[in-house]
């Protein structure tokens, strides 16, 4: 078996679903009941886009997307950038068989309009599968109306309007998907509160150990992986919850046991950022100032 697939254009993407040529070379509408695809013929393991990805499946099924594999519920949706892996090969045949679409968007259409320049605010493209979003009956009309719009667009004769409309009945789609995230959001403040007191617990342990002179300082990748969630969904989730992203809980955290130290000890200040994990004991005093308002010295110097 070969290794990962790269695909550069969505008209090779429709060759190898056996789909008929798109009718738009930047954007395209698949329909799962319409893909051809031979599981014995798939001779890779997976395989990388050029295109952003949006998927909608409608009815029981699982894929292979991302980590691991995911059982589709009714109305879950689905988003990938360009370059992250998909799973042809683990697609079973009830997806296969079963209602749901898939929307490629390459990122020629956006170059030149304020939604290229707005993609990266859209941080549901890398969320992990475990965190797809499931939509009520009302909601999947709405997402429904705006990809219908889409297609009845990119289906007529091009014009001078027919990008415009295109890319705004996009944005329009991804503004509803980021309107019916922060809804689920609040519909799993349970499980959500459940998350914030395990990354507060996980980095006051952190910073109450030996971590940070043997590992440095903790990343959001790292809190993100011992929570179990992917960066930018641990960063939203408690954005939503507390007003503050992984990063700003991080640096927090390390503040408040700077400062413990340097109240606790006689140690320099080059000493303290150390212990914390810091490399450079500059970038150390330049954050302090900039959270707490003076230097470590000044601060030292206040207290005492």
């Amino acid at each position: 078996m070969a290794g990962i697939y790269h695909i550069k254009s969505i008209s090779e993407l429709h060759r190898m679903l056996g789909c008929s040529p798109p009718r738009h070379p930047s954007i395209s509408l698949v329909k799962f009941l319409d893909m051809k695809l031979n599981e014995k013929d798939i001779d890779f393991k997976g395989a990388t886009v050029d295109f952003y990805v949006i998927s909608m499946k409608n009815s029981s099924g699982q894929i292979k997307y991302g980590k691991g594999y995911y059982d589709f519920e009714e109305g879950t949706m689905l988003f990938a950038a360009p370059n992250q892996i998909m799973y042809p090969s683990h697609l079973s045949s009830e997806v296969l068989d079963s209602e749901g679409w898939s929307l490629f968007v390459h990122p020629d259409l956006l170059y030149g309009t304020d939604l290229g320049k707005k993609m990266g605010e859209y941080s549901f493209f890398s969320y992990d599968t475990d965190e797809a979003l499931h939509l009520s009956e009302i909601e999947k009309i709405k997402i429904l109306s705006c990809v219908n719009n889409i297609v009845e667009e990119y289906n007529q004769n091009i014009d001078a309007h027919s990008k415009h409309l295109i890319v705004s009945n996009l944005e329009l789609l991804l503004n509803y998907c980021r309107r019916f995230y922060d809804r689920q959001f609040l519909t799993r403040g349970k499980q959500n509160k459940s998350v914030v007191v395990r990354i507060e617990r996980l980095l006051i342990d952190y910073f109450n150990s030996e971590k940070p002179l043997n590992l440095g300082l903790p990343t959001v990748k790292y809190c993100a992986e011992e929570i179990g969630l992917s960066p930018n969904y641990l960063s939203d989730l408690l954005k939503k919850e507390t007003g503050k992203n992984t990063k700003e809980h991080i640096d927090y955290y390390l503040l408040e046991r700077g400062k413990n130290l340097l109240l606790s000890s006689d140690q320099n200040i080059s000493q303290v950022a150390y212990d914390l994990g810091f490399e450079d004991p500059k970038s150390f005093s330049k954050l302090f100032k900039k959270k707490v308002g003076v230097t470590p010295n000044d601060f030292r110097s206040s207290v005492n």
